[in-house]
C-alpha cells in the first residue's frame, strides 16, 4: 500500500483542490451519472470564493502521496462528511481509507457519536467498506439536474 500522509488545507491548495475535484466528478463520476449530471456536478467555471470558503469553514484534510495531492475530505462539527474526492490517477492506492481514518478518529476525539454524508453512486462502495450503512437513497436537485446519492451514517 501507498503511503498517504494526512494534513490540513491551506489557503495554497485552494487551485489544486478545484482541479482535483474537477477531475474526479468528470473521470471518475462520469461512470455512473450523465453528461449533464457531470456538468452540473462540476462547472466549466467553478465559483473560486464559495470554494475557498467552504474548505477554510471546517476542518478539511488533505491526503498526499509522495508530496502530491492525492485527495481531500472535510468534517463538519455535527459529523457530517460533506465532500471526500480523490484524484482519478490515485484511485484505489488508499487515499480515501486514509481521509476517512483520520476523519474518524477527529471525530471520536471531538465526542462525536456518529458520522453521516450523502454519497455518490461511485463513492458508495468506498463508504461502505468503512463501515457506514445506507439510511436511504435519495434524489437531490442541482443545477437543473437531479442526482442519485445515498444517505449514509456510521455510529462511532
Amino acid at each position: 500500500m501507498t503511503a498517504v500522509s494526512i494534513r490540513l488545507y491551506a489557503a495554497e491548495d485552494l487551485e489544486m483542490l478545484i482541479a482535483l475535484f474537477n477531475g474526479a466528478v468528470r473521470r471518475v463520476a462520469s461512470r455512473h451519472y450523465t453528461p449533464a449530471q457531470i456538468a452540473a456536478w462540476a462547472p466549466e467555471t467553478p465559483d473560486r470564493a464559495a470554494w475557498a470558503a467552504r474548505l477554510s469553514g471546517r476542518p478539511t484534510l488533505v491526503a498526499e502521496i509522495n508530496g502530491v495531492i492525492a485527495g481531500f475530505s472535510d468534517l463538519e462539527p455535527d459529523g457530517h462528511i460533506d465532500m471526500l474526492f480523490v484524484d482519478a490517477g490515485h484511485q484505489g492506492r488508499g487515499v480515501a481509507g486514509a481521509l476517512l481514518d483520520r476523519i474518524e478518529a477527529m471525530a471520536r476525539e471531538q465526542g462525536l457519536e456518529r458520522l453521516f454524508t450523502e454519497a455518490s453512486i461511485t463513492a458508495r462502495p468506498v463508504f461502505e467498506h468503512r463501515g457506514f450503512r445506507v439510511e436511504a437513497a435519495q434524489d437531490v436537485a442541482l443545477r437543473g439536474q437531479t442526482f442519485r446519492n445515498y444517505r449514509m451514517a456510521k455510529a462511532l
